[in-house]
């Protein structure tokens, strides 16, 4: 962070609840469930127009701990922009937490911001000029908040010097439209160490010129960085530990999978006083 400036506080609310992103709290962890990627239950749901087992996740994933609900409903097989809107709809009257949407689309984005009840985070914008034009404006018309996405029309830089200069022209393309740099997340992106032993380096190298230079909350979807390989729950389990240490804010991942992590990360980094926050996660799991 930069000296001098107080620690970024972004705020989103959802139903009935206020979750606060910041440096100086323990992580939070967006629950990434919700995807119908590699999930053929809720896919075949989603192409039918039910939404039973959106709802159970939803609230699953919040009783494991997590704090913000991602929700996306990419298939090619359905009408995105009416079955986000209403999928988002769904999950806001089964939990209180705020939303993550997440989607591609961006008539679908626009019809899901007018449903989606409290402050939204928008899943996501990357640094093509494009995609600024056409995200940037949603975002501020409905007062949301938005991850940054370290890449642009070149693709993703594999210098951390190349992802930070991403980082700073989203940040400066949203300031122009007034989202304030509170409200901008940016994500250093995991990739998998399985093609690249570097991958992991260069992410946690990035998060850290983020921090440093731009004082920007910082997220990661940190399942990524383990994809191809044996014992993915070890590799990623230690990375969301380096990330927290390098300055990761939040993580995009399956909450019931991570929250020991996060919280055992956070108690070591002293964010947890007295380690209450752990003992009462252990002694929940034993009950």
């Amino acid at each position: 962070m930069r000296s001098g400036e107080s620690a970024v506080e972004t705020r989103l609310l959802g139903k009935g609840k206020e979750v606060v992103i910041s440096p100086e709290l323990p992580t939070v962890i967006i629950g990434e469930r919700i995807n119908p990627t590699g999930n053929k239950r809720l896919a075949a749901e989603l192409i039918e127009g039910e939404f039973d087992l959106l709802r159970a996740e939803a609230v699953a994933q919040a009783e494991a701990g997590a704090e913000l609900i991602d929700v996306n409903v990419g298939l090619p097989e359905v009408d995105e922009p009416s079955l986000l809107a209403e999928a988002v709809r769904v999950v806001g009257e089964v939990v209180d937490l705020p939303i993550s949407i997440d989607t591609a689309n961006p008539q679908a984005l626009a019809n899901a911001l007018a449903r989606c009840p409290g402050k939204a985070l928008v899943n996501s914008v990357n640094g093509e000029e494009a995609r600024l034009e056409t995200i940037l404006p949603l975002v501020k018309e409905h007062e949301a908040a938005v991850i940054g996405l370290t890449m642009d029309d070149r693709g993703i830089p594999y210098d951390p010097q190349e992802r930070l200069v991403i980082a700073e022209k989203i940040v400066k393309r949203a300031a122009e439209y007034g989202i304030p740099a509170d409200d901008v997340i940016i994500d250093c992106l995991a990739l998998t160490v399985g093609a690249d032993h570097r991958a992991g380096l260069i992410t946690l190298k990035t998060i850290g010129l983020v921090r440093e230079k731009l004082g920007n909350n910082v997220t990661l979807g940190a399942s990524n960085v383990s994809y191809g390989l044996p014992r993915r729950r070890l590799i990623t389990d230690t990375f969301i530990s380096l990330a927290i240490q390098a300055g990761m804010t939040c993580v995009i991942a399956d909450a019931a999978k991570v929250k020991g992590t996060t919280l055992a990360t956070d108690l070591l980094l002293g964010k947890d006083k007295y380690a209450m926050r752990f003992i009462s996660y252990i002694r929940g799991k034993k009950g």
